[in-house]
């Protein structure tokens, strides 16, 4: 049985609240779960401390039994120095899509056309 850290949502609509649980991976977002190990409000500011609610030991513990946290899970248990998060990236990410790419070519040849016209 492999077992996951993640996100159990809760609340209403376009009013999300996040109960951070241990579950079968296999069981639902919403499902059945084995213990709350915190929670996660994204509608609080930032800087507020009841944002993100940890049961430290509890965690520990089930990440020594073999859990894994999911990625957003991994954030905060790195955020709150539980776990070591690798740093993700993508420089393919920053680049403009094929496209964006003809468009820009387009604009420099009419910049160039009208520049020429121009002389």
């Amino acid at each position: 049985m492999s077992l996951k850290i993640r996100l159990a949502r809760g609340g209403s609509k376009k009013r999300p609240y996040y109960t951070i649980v241990v579950a079968d991976a296999r069981s639902p977002r919403d499902g059945r779960f084995l213990e709350k190990l915190g929670s996660w409000n994204p509608m609080l500011a930032k800087d507020d401390a009841k944002r993100v609610e940890l049961n430290a030991e509890r965690i520990q513990e089930w990440i020594a039994k073999g859990a894994q946290p999911t990625d957003r899970v991994l954030r905060f248990l790195s955020e709150a120095g539980l776990a070591q998060r690798d740093a993700k990236n993508n420089p393919e990410k920053a680049k403009p899509g094929k496209k964006a790419e003809e468009r820009a070519k387009e604009r420099a040849q009419k910049a160039a056309d009208a520049a020429a016209a121009a002389e």
